[in-house]
């Protein structure tokens, strides 16, 4: 996220880190990227659980709903909005989006990092077909993640141009199963779909780990776990930017280049 901040060679009076958290993200930022940073978080215990970090640069919190951004921030008020890993979780992916667009000032930019649709495909087949095969059907159990396809047409759908759409893939190895479902929970990250079932049992998860093992396995008796990050970079539109000529205006035949 901060690699993409860097390329737009511009600094800003003030940043909005949306779904902040404590502020992991906005630690990173330097004098010379921006004079402020707005943390702004649906949970005021994560969002003030350290009061005594150091900031390179000046720091307001919020405590609001992310996705109520307008509730707390005026319309055409933002220079940049920062999401790191706070988007997956929301329930409106496309009204945050469009929430997003109207807080930004002409020509403002949005920097977004969530997890993808791959995210954790192995344990989630591992524990459709331990479910299938000892409890008759199945059920979710990690939440539901958009993929870099439907994110960029939501961008666009959202009014944003200029779009930029990136995805990367990052395999964590664990020493089975378990670890990575204790790492998921320290993490915060276990499934939160509403109306989710919430117990499994027991000799379902041991078949699901057995599943895990026998079909992902690495060399070394570990096992991947694999989590995908869609980057979006979008601009609130403005008469100051490119724009693509109307079609027929060139002057070059491309017959006669090729």
């Amino acid at each position: 996220m901060i690699e993409r901040l860097l390329d737009i060679k511009r600094k800003f009076n003030s940043v909005l880190d949306l779904g902040s958290g404590p502020g992991h993200l906005s630690k990173m930022l330097e004098p010379y990227m921006t004079q402020k940073v707005v943390l702004l978080d649906s949970s005021e215990k994560l969002l003030k659980r350290d009061p005594d970090s150091e900031f390179e640069v000046e720091v307001e919190r919020i405590h609001a709903d992310e996705e109520r951004l307008l509730e707390v921030v005026p319309k055409n008020s933002q220079e940049a909005i920062l999401s790191c890993m706070s988007l997956h979780w929301v329930n409106d992916l496309p009204g945050i989006l469009v929430q997003i667009k109207e807080a930004l000032q002409p020509d403002g930019v949005f920097l977004g990092a969530l997890l993808g649709g791959d995210t954790l495909f192995e344990l989630r087949t591992s524990l459709q077909l331990a479910e299938a095969e000892r409890e008759g059907g199945i059920s979710p159990h990690v939440s539901p993640m958009t993929d870099s396809r439907d994110m960029s047409n939501l961008m666009g759908r959202a009014g944003f141009t200029l779009l930029t759409v990136d995805v990367d893939e990052v395999k964590v190895n664990y020493p089975s199963m378990w670890e990575l479902m204790d790492d998921l929970r320290d993490m915060g990250e276990s499934n939160a779909v509403v109306g989710r079932r919430h117990i499994i049992h027991r000799d379902t998860l041991t078949a699901a780990a057995a599943i895990y093992q026998a079909m992902h396995q690495n060399e070394d008796g570990s096992v991947p776990a694999t989590f995908q990050v869609i980057y979006v970079i979008g601009w609130k539109p403005a008469p100051s930017q490119p724009k693509a000529l109307e079609r027929g205006t060139g002057q070059t035949n491309l017959k006669e280049v090729l």
